[in-house]
């Protein structure tokens, strides 16, 4: 029951690295089931969600050694165990990526339905339908997942949506597999490109991600690998975002600024000054800025929805009107109450919500129901007039790493309260 408490009003100035990415850094974790060697992993960053995914792996028989660098090795050679525990699936939405390394490693696996953020209906259909396309037996019943797949082979399977978790699964089940795997209308998404990389790098033959379509060759096994994930390019539009808002002369470095070229985009066209020079992203701002005018979440390389609750806050207090439009997550404007304590003119309407700025927020007691809105929360607290209140912040722990710290060591007044 953690809570931050805000002093807002601060303006944000300095220099700021960004961490590993927690989505590509939770698909590589559930694929080193595949490796027949042993997984060394730079630059672990230490969210809530990767060390519930060690804690699954390590319940399966895997030996994970954390070194004080951020280097993480991972043995899974002697993983014997198929059995997800359920204490620990229902705590991560990832746990259902190890559907598809289990099945094609262990030849079986039984799993709980995941956990994770409440932000809507997020079904794992795609996942099986494409595992049962490859061959693989599964039985749903009394809330578990029971997948048998003494022999994987080869096929084409076509995504009604580009869902990233489904592809992931598929990629993975599809790499032990027999024949080739072809995944059409696939997700496009960086980590999905950097799970490939990952999995070739272990001696994989996948080629086409990042594409609508992916082909996996199968192969017998996959041998030991040093690898080195992308960076979040969330938390990169997080620190953006804040700066935007709260004004100032901000530097973020380690950043692929392709990733986030949607929101760059409309930064630029909102007044802030953008200056780009390799993985370095330099950002002006005065705090007084124009409307984006429309947000519309798409899968990448749109606008991400994981940025949208965040960017929405910003909306709060810029000059006009935006109209924001969820297509992914039916309930992610649950933080839009909160910010309406805070003075917002926010209405909502199903998946759409229209946001006329206001002169300025007010400090108020807010809770974080989300991972997003929770980062979303706190940049409206920076940017609020007085002290803001927010409750429950270990849900922002899942995804970002003492982000009150990040944000201090930029200018921001931000104090962790434990109870």
């Amino acid at each position: 029951m953690d809570k931050f408490i805000i002093n807002g009003g601060n303006t944000l100035n300095g220099v700021i690295d960004v961490p590993s990415a927690k989505n590509s850094y939770l698909a590589i974790l559930a694929g080193c089931v595949l490796s027949s060697g042993v997984v060394c992993l730079h630059n672990y960053p230490k969210f809530d969600d990767i060390d519930k995914m060690l804690d699954i792996l390590t319940s399966l028989g895997c030996k994970i050694e954390r070194k004080e660098d951020r280097t993480l090795y991972i043995d899974c050679r002697n993983i014997t165990n198929y059995v997800i525990p359920q204490k620990l699936a229902k705590k991560i939405r990832s746990s259902i990526f190890l559907l598809g390394p289990m099945l094609s490693r262990l030849k079986k696996v039984l799993v709980t339905y995941p956990g994770g953020c409440d932000i809507g209906s997020r079904p794992i259909d795609l996942h099986l339908k494409g595992l049962k396309t490859l061959n693989a037996k599964i039985v749903e019943r009394f809330g578990f997942i029971e997948a048998d797949a003494p022999n994987l082979i080869g096929e084409n399977v076509h995504l009604d949506y580009p869902s990233v978790g489904a592809t992931e699964n598929i990629m993975m089940a599809g790499v032990l597999a027999k024949g080739t795997t072809k995944i059409f209308n696939s997700a496009k998404e960086p980590e999905i490109v950097d799970l490939q990389n990952f999995i070739n790098a272990m001696g994989g033959k996948i080629s086409g991600a990042g594409t609508d379509t992916i082909t996996i060759q199968g192969v017998e096994k996959l041998g030991s690998v040093e690898y080195t994930p992308i960076t979040d390019r969330i938390i990169a539009g997080t620190y953006l975002l804040a700066g935007a808002g709260c004004g100032g002369d901000i530097t973020i470095k380690n950043v692929d600024y392709e990733h986030i070229y949607s929101l760059i985009t409309k930064l630029k066209n909102s007044g802030c000054k953008i200056d780009i020079k390799g993985d370095t992203i330099r950002q002006v701002s005065n705090g007084k800025l124009k409307t984006f005018s429309s947000i519309e979440t798409l899968p990448y390389p749109g606008f991400p929805t994981d940025l949208q609750p965040q960017a929405l806050v910003l909306q709060t207090i810029s000059e006009g009107t935006c109209i924001i439009t969820e297509n992914l997550f039916e309930t992610r404007f649950k933080h839009t109450p909160e910010l309406i304590k805070m003075g917002a003119n926010i209405v909502t309407r199903d998946r759409m919500a229209i946001v006329t700025g206001v002169n300025k927020l007010y400090g108020a007691d807010v809770t974080c129901y989300d991972l997003r809105a929770g980062s979303a929360l706190t940049i409206a607290g920076m940017l609020a007039e007085g002290t803001t209140t927010l409750n429950d912040v270990k849900n922002i722990d899942r995804g970002y790493e003492k982000l009150e710290e990040a944000f201090n060591k930029l200018g921001a007044n931000i104090k962790r309260v434990t109870r």
